[in-house]
């Protein structure tokens, strides 16, 4: 089969279109037929050596996939031709940027019916740290206040439109030219960072998702007992002490697979609460020109491979 391999830290040329071995499914996994791939900022950050996490190349990045059940193993919860869409193994090695992939059955949910590959590619990663932050971690709910960090982005605009479906007053923070894409995605408020301080126009929200790094910034905008949810510095346990001592809670979101998450999401999608933005696409053999994009940091939505 064809994959991306790269057989070095670098930049977006080191990406290269390799035939390799296609996987075997085991007992209980299924061996999916690749119909797109989402590329996140974390595979850009792999690839480059920044964020050294499959250790030492050789190796093929990406983990959300969305395709057509090829083969299934023994106990699988699919049947060959299902469609189904997930992020299996994550932090661990999936292949993602390829034509097939193996991976265990419960890591991997029945793609949402009313998207195509493409779209529903644009979802696991983002949604699920979303979804994990502000449902599993925070438990928002109705009527809460929710600020949220970078809110046009891959994660952002997720994480609007899951507080928007479970009744929070959500307000966002992005640059000016995003702000009628997330009024249409439901934010109540809109707030441009570049030309307002955000901790003097906002007060006594109950739950911020920071996928930023802002620090103990968004402290002055959290009430007593609100939730700071942090992506960027979920390890930080300084700042996780700092959080407490304030006599706030913090929440570190490192993501993981989670079909049950992933059924919930199609259920949302399917119903309208929820839809991705995919802002390009690319084929398989050009991921080192989506790489560019997405490493610009101006990607609003998400960026995926198409896979023929």
């Amino acid at each position: 089969m064809r994959a991306i391999v790269q057989k070095e830290f670098g930049g977006p040329e080191v990406l290269e279109v390799a035939e390799v071995e296609r996987p075997k499914p085991l007992s209980g996994e299924v061996l999916v037929r690749v119909r797109a791939a989402g590329v996140n900022p974390v595979d850009v950050a792999v690839r480059s050596g920044a964020f050294p996490l499959l250790g030492e190349p050789e190796f093929t990045v990406g983990w959300d996939v969305s395709g057509v059940v090829e083969e299934a193993g023994p106990g699988a919860r699919y049947r060959v031709g299902e469609e189904v869409y997930g992020m299996p193994f994550f932090p661990r090695a999936a292949g993602g940027y390829a034509e097939y992939v193996a991976a265990p059955s419960r890591q991997l949910a029945r793609k949402p019916a009313s998207l195509d590959h493409v779209q529903a590619a644009a979802l696991p990663l983002a949604v699920l740290t979303a979804w994990q932050g502000l449902v599993d971690l925070a438990g928002i709910g109705e009527g809460d206040r929710v600020l949220v960090h970078r809110a046009a982005g891959g994660v952002g605009h997720f994480a609007v439109q899951i507080a928007k479906s479970r009744g929070a007053y959500v307000i966002a923070l992005a640059s000016e030219p995003k702000h009628a894409f997330l009024r249409e995605l439901g934010a109540d408020e809109v707030i441009d960072y570049r030309a307002t301080d955000y901790t003097e126009a906002v007060k006594d929200v109950d739950v911020v998702f920071d996928s930023s790094s802002s620090g103990t910034r968004s402290l002055e905008v959290l009430k007593p007992g609100g939730v700071l949810v942090s992506i960027m510095e979920h390890w930080n346990q300084e700042l996780a002490a700092e959080v407490e001592a304030a006599g706030r809670r913090f929440a570190g979101v490192s993501v993981e697979p989670d079909y049950a998450a992933l059924e919930a999401v199609a259920a949302l999608v399917d119903s309208g609460a929820i839809r991705p933005h995919v802002s390009a696409t690319f084929p398989l053999a050009e991921a080192g020109r989506a790489h560019e994009l997405v490493g610009s940091g101006t990607v609003q939505g998400k960026v995926v491979l198409t896979v023929e």
